[in-house]
């Protein structure tokens, strides 16, 4: 009897299209996928990107995908993907990989049983709402993919799980990978006490509040707020800037501080807040986030590691993680390939996700085996 008679493969043969830009994590999809299975057939289908001189490009399939389940996984943050336009090494951002998504399913041709397009990264997030006459791009995203006809999008936590409203009647799961951050601070972090006489969750805005409290109530732990007090005048680099960091909450001397938020893009606001912590005496300072991107460099964190103002950060491998960060010796990556590969078994067997959506019960009982 062969393994996938064990299987009720309710949504066709399983078949992962991983884009160069998600090369790492797909391979690691693929192997925990393979091991649940007990199997040494692959489930990746190769995917050829290509770019003709002129920029202009186009995905080609060489196998064959009628009637199978396909994930489609893309990272947009991945900024390291490069090609050639009129003789010029180009890197390729949010918009080529998405485009490039769009090319793959328009390469499957509707032959596909089934297609879910995994952005663990959600394309143009932080751009989900419209204030005045600006764009409102991930929402028209979503429904083109809507209208391409993929039938579910998977990402992880997203700026606005709102933004889902735009496409009402398409599956829209938007997963946390809280229980991974957890799990890998507290085997890094040997003498870190989950308590509330030694934590303190920290909120650096008041849009991350709601994240700072799962936290929290999770952890069994105090929370505290920083205020972002802006220049609404001005604008720079479009945003308004920021004039200070006001602290709302209990005193943090001689605490253990884990700020929590979605992404570091510059990270001037996470810098800043740690700053204001160990200047009000706070212990240690650690940072855990889903998507860090460090778009300014990575010199400022390491000084600030250096200088004993940051003691750890803590982000996903869902987006790209680059070899120089890898080597950081204050960085730590959390990998997620394992949590997504039990996703994609049980949506391919048409089984329900609904438990790891919440990870309140995992994490109780993981602490509860910490003590």
């Amino acid at each position: 009897m062969s393994n996938s008679q064990f299987f009720d493969h309710t949504n066709g043969d399983l078949g992962l299209i991983v884009l160069e830009s998600c090369k790492e994590l797909g391979e690691k999809i693929n192997e925990h996928i393979k091991e649940k299975r007990k199997t040494d057939e692959t489930f990746l289908l190769p995917a050829q990107e290509i770019r003709f001189s002129n920029g202009e490009g186009k995905v080609k399939l060489t196998d064959s995908v009628r009637g199978k389940d396909i994930y489609i996984l893309c990272d947009v943050g991945n900024h390291s993907c490069t090609y050639n336009m009129f003789g010029l090494k180009t890197f390729k951002g949010p918009d080529e990989h998405f485009q490039d998504i769009k090319r793959t399913v328009s390469a499957i041709r509707g032959k596909a049983k089934r297609i879910t397009v995994i952005m663990p990264l959600l394309y143009e997030s932080r751009q989900h709402r419209r204030k005045g006459r600006e764009s409102l791009d991930c929402a028209l995203a979503l429904q083109e993919l809507e209208r391409l006809g993929v039938q579910e999008i998977l990402t992880f936590d997203a700026h606005d799980p709102n933004v889902q409203n735009a496409i009402p009647l398409l599956s829209f799961e938007n997963l946390y990978p809280t229980y991974d951050i957890v799990r890998t601070i507290l085997t890094e972090e040997k003498n870190i006490q989950i308590n509330q006489n030694s934590l303190l969750v920290i909120s650096p805005d008041t849009g991350a509040m709601d994240r700072a409290i799962y936290y929290s109530s999770v952890l069994g732990a105090d929370v505290g707020l920083f205020y972002k007090r802006r220049d609404h005048s001005t604008i720079v680099n479009g945003k308004n800037p920021i004039v200070k960091h006001e602290y709302m909450g209990r005193d943090v001397e001689d605490l253990d501080v884990l700020i929590v938020d979605d992404m570091i893009a510059s990270g001037e606001s996470v810098l800043d807040i740690a700053k204001e912590l160990k200047n009000r005496k706070a212990r240690n300072v650690y940072v855990a986030t889903t998507f860090a991107f460090f778009t300014e460099g990575l010199e400022k964190f390491q000084k600030y590691y250096d200088d004993g103002i940051i003691s750890r950060v803590y982000s996903t491998n869902l987006t790209y993680i680059s070899p120089e960060l890898k080597k950081a010796e204050w960085f730590r990556a959390v990998d997620m390939s394992q949590f997504i590969s039990i996703i994609i078994n049980k949506l391919n067997r048409d089984k329900s996700i609904a438990k790891y959506m919440d990870a309140t019960y995992i994490l109780h009982e993981l602490l509860n085996n910490r003590k």
